[in-house]
């Protein structure tokens, strides 16, 4: 979910590209062959939720410079390359797992990141 002055701009959830059937019906690539999960994301099917809430507001022309982001998971280190780039200011996440260079790089670009709790 990103949000700028309380609205919100662009949604996102992880999945196949728009068209094509999700990987509960074709199989997982990565677990079929036992891909450890936060590697090689360049053969899966999928988008990150991240990911997809990006493309959503580029499709519709919506600006999400100096935005907010809500997610489940703490970025990981492709998705948060796209988020600097992107101009998101601030990252809330429920879960966390450690991708090292991805807080880096957050904190290198002036990210703010923080735990949510509700």
């Amino acid at each position: 979910l990103i949000v700028k002055e309380r609205r919100i701009l662009g949604t996102g959830y992880n999945g196949a590209p728009a068209g094509l059937r999700h990987c509960d019906e074709t199989g997982c690539i990565r677990e079929n062959s036992s891909i450890p999960s936060g590697t090689r994301h360049e053969l899966c099917r999928g988008l990150h939720a991240e990911q997809n809430a990006i493309i959503q507001a580029a499709y519709y022309g919506i600006s999400i410079k100096d935005s907010t982001l809500y997610c489940t998971n703490k970025p990981c280190v492709i998705c948060s390359k796209m988020l600097i780039n992107a101009g998101i200011r601030k990252i809330l996440y429920k879960d966390g797992y450690d991708d090292v260079l991805a807080e880096e790089m957050l904190t290198e670009a002036g990210v703010q990141i923080e735990r949510f709790v509700p």
